[in-house]
């Protein structure tokens, strides 16, 4: 994931309220809040190319500010090393054991790989929530309860961003303000690459 540069970071506050996509990550940010209840039981996984360690990173961090267990994510990756500590070595074999109750959230900015698709497939059939984070991988988003996609053209918006947005409206009270997301988002974004010199 490339980090959120300055020039980033004043998109985000100056120009998004604009165009929806606040709106957009704040309701998928609360469906992943409101679907995410059982520590342990949010599943998030990438593609080979693309684990997604940056948005768990955000995540776990949402989980502890906001006092919502659920949150914090068990991050699956595709051949974990054996060395790797246990929170990194859990593997696609945990998408298998997916059930009723959990949520497997995908983020994918390229196509999913058939795999993943397979086994996104059969944890849906058991139960589990599924939620797709995505640029523009229609079977993947036809298996998702719920689906943000950020097409590779989108104007203003990166995917790397729209992963920020989402993290931070999934740590939001639901009673919060569109504004106090805002207010949230510029705090969070300063703690990642520290405030913007005016």
């Amino acid at each position: 994931m490339v980090p959120v540069d300055a020039e980033q970071i004043v998109m985000l506050r100056e120009v998004l309220s604009t165009t929806g996509w606040l709106e957009r990550t704040e309701e998928f940010g609360r469906a992943l809040r409101v679907t995410s209840r059982t520590p342990g039981g949010l599943l998030l996984v990438g593609t080979p190319a693309g684990e997604p360690w940056h948005l768990a990173a955000h995540l776990d961090d949402e989980s502890r500010l906001a006092d919502v267990p659920g949150l914090a994510p068990t991050l699956v990756r595709w051949k974990p090393p054996a060395d790797a500590p246990a929170h990194l070595r859990v593997g696609l074999e945990r998408l298998e054991a997916a059930r009723r109750g959990e949520t497997l959230f995908v983020v994918a900015e390229e196509d999913a790989p058939v795999p993943l698709l397979e086994r996104v497939d059969d944890a849906r059939r058991v139960g589990a929530t599924v939620l797709a984070l995505d640029g523009g991988d229609r079977e993947l988003r036809s298996l998702a309860h719920e689906a943000l996609t950020v097409p590779p053209d989108a104007a203003l918006i990166s995917f790397d961003g729209a992963q920020h947005l989402v993290s931070a409206a999934a740590g939001q009270e639901p009673a919060r303000s569109p504004r106090g997301l805002r207010r949230r988002l510029a705090k969070l974004l300063d703690a990642v690459s520290g405030p913007v010199v005016e």
